[in-house]
């Protein structure tokens, strides 16, 4: 009996967000050593722990394949391209990762709704929402780097930046969430 319940445009995208979400994962742990190396321990705890996050997307979907009775198809990841030249760059290239992730996240939201899978529309908002935060938050850590002097940013503004890092929460405040009492 026939128990998977994806089509193959559908299992063929998510098993590429998969890929996705690795190669995320790659981008961010190849980022997080770029910044130990270059003594910003506190970037680079901030950009471990969003490694991390990448890899539990990814067996999210990996997952969700299953339970839907696809077949999952690891493939490999591609090169996390070549090291930041800065810190300005690292999180430019953050944020360009997070944006083209979004938009993969839009295009099964889009095939997810012409092929009328309500499941995989339910399953993937998580994944909008997730990349609403993920874009914000990228964006917020852009702002305190332009503050600071962008790609001139001095040492000392580097330090403050590195040190406050280290302790940043992994999520950012959403619009939706933002109300008159606590903005």
């Amino acid at each position: 009996m026939e128990t998977n319940r994806l089509s193959a445009t559908l299992a063929k995208a998510l098993n590429n967000q998969m890929t996705n979400e690795a190669h995320n994962a790659q981008i961010y742990l190849a980022y997080a050593s770029w910044a130990s190396d270059n003594g910003y321990d506190g970037i680079a705890n901030f950009l471990f722990r969003h490694a991390n996050e990448e890899r539990n997307h990814m067996m999210k979907f990996l997952e969700y394949i299953l339970k839907r009775g696809g077949k999952v198809v690891v493939t490999a990841i591609p090169a996390p391209g070549p090291d930041p030249v800065s810190v300005n760059d690292c999180f430019e290239k953050v944020f360009k990762s997070e944006v083209e992730n979004t938009a993969s996240i839009y295009a099964i939201v889009e095939m997810s709704m012409a092929e009328k899978d309500w499941a995989t529309w339910n399953f993937i908002q998580w994944f909008v929402k997730e990349q609403t935060e993920e874009e914000t938050l990228a964006m917020d850590l852009l702002n305190k780097i332009k503050v600071a002097g962008g790609a001139n940013a001095k040492d000392d503004s580097l330090y403050a930046l590195d040190r406050d890092l280290g302790s940043t929460p992994d999520d950012a405040t959403l619009a939706q969430d933002v109300t008159v009492e606590k903005p």
